[in-house]
């Protein structure tokens, strides 16, 4: 028997912090797509159940679109039951949009404890909320010749208490084969204890660059009483994020050079962020609006920091009488803090050379 465990999909999700209006509305659509890809998936597989832990949405009002792309997969295929684990971002939209008439393979979960059965497996969960997080540890009642599943939505935490917070330490030694966690937007795998394991799914498509990497969901196959779990990445664009040193070189092209073998293997649809790291000359001719330029002509969407360091042989310069010499000896004069120093001389140098200053 199969099972799909995924999270955080934050349907609707705006996404315009980093991508301009018409990207951010491109991206709204392929993050509906990708779910709807991931349930024909299921349907291919022969997957019984979609456990949603948490986070279907991304709160505020919905758009109708949304609502009805997700509507349509729990009516289209009412073989595969959904799971639904309400999270923070959750609203009552999506519920609302069934007019009081939910299906009856959309399966919900409250602030109790609730379980549903699929032959020799038993998924249960309960929505945490600031009254019951306390309580629900002891409540919980599994029973060991099964295969547990358990659902929660929140922040693991060893020893922490509080709201949104799981205390994974008291759901030791509960007899629970899989704990499908929701909250956390990339994938991680850990045991749990001598019987089971907990795992973030992450999301299905990454937002931004706090969401780097490969994006999917879980697959779980349960053959003779134990649980095969499978991370299948399913994304259509990954957020990748990378530092690229350029020590030592002087002009723009041979640091774009070393940017284009850094970024050789990721793929032209993906969101990326460069950093230029390490010391460069002090005269060195670096555009960063160069270097951008052929990074978002080489991706779907691009970034790039600035993080070098001059290196300025400050005693050469003690008695140069050129302006540059007296130029940066005013500045070692002032007192200032390192970064505000190597700033100024920065600009300071560009002028004097008649370049305009760096955006």
């Amino acid at each position: 028997m199969k099972f799909i465990h995924c999270a955080d999909l934050h349907l609707d999700s705006r996404m315009e912090a980093n991508l301009t209006k018409e990207q951010a509305k491109e991206r709204r659509q392929e993050l509906l797509g990708t779910f709807a890809r991931m349930v024909a998936y299921a349907d291919r597989e022969g997957v019984r159940a979609i456990l949603i832990a948490g986070d279907l949405f991304d709160g505020g009002h919905v758009s109708r679109t949304a609502l009805h792309v997700a509507r349509d997969a729990v009516l289209r295929y009412p073989g595969i039951d959904f799971l639904y684990l309400r999270g923070n971002h959750d609203p009552e939209d999506f519920l609302r949009s069934f007019e009081g008439q939910l299906p009856e393979n959309l399966k919900l979960f409250s602030d109790t404890w609730t379980s549903w059965e699929y032959g020799e497996v038993v998924v249960s969960g309960v929505e945490l909320t600031g009254e019951n997080q306390e309580r629900i540890y002891d409540a919980l009642r599994l029973s060991a010749d099964r295969v547990n599943f358990v659902m929660l939505h929140g922040q693991v935490s060893d020893y922490g208490a509080g709201k949104g917070i799981i205390q994974i330490k008291k759901l030791q030694k509960r007899a629970i084969d899989y704990l499908a966690l929701g909250h956390v937007h990339s994938y991680r795998l850990e045991r749990l204890d001598d019987r089971g394991v907990w795992c973030y799914s992450g999301c299905l498509e990454g937002r931004g660059f706090d969401e780097c990497g490969q994006k999917g969901f879980v697959l779980l196959d349960i053959r003779e009483g134990r649980v095969k779990t499978q991370f299948i990445p399913f994304g259509v664009r990954q957020c990748v994020e990378i530092p690229v040193d350029v020590s030592g070189m002087d002009t723009s092209p041979r640091m774009l050079e070393a940017v284009r073998q850094a970024v050789a293997q990721i793929p032209p649809s993906s969101l990326v962020k460069v950093a230029l790291t390490g010391e460069i000359p002090l005269e060195a001719e670096k555009s960063t609006a160069y270097l951008l330029q052929w990074l978002r002509e080489n991706f779907y969407f691009a970034r790039l920091y600035d993080r070098t360091r001059l290196t300025v042989p400050y005693d050469s310069y003690r008695h140069d009488r050129s302006l540059k010499g007296e130029f940066i000896r005013l500045v070692e004069s002032q007192g200032l803090q390192d970064e505000e120093k190597e700033k100024i001389i920065r600009m300071g140098i560009r002028a004097l050379a008649g370049e305009e200053p760096e955006e």
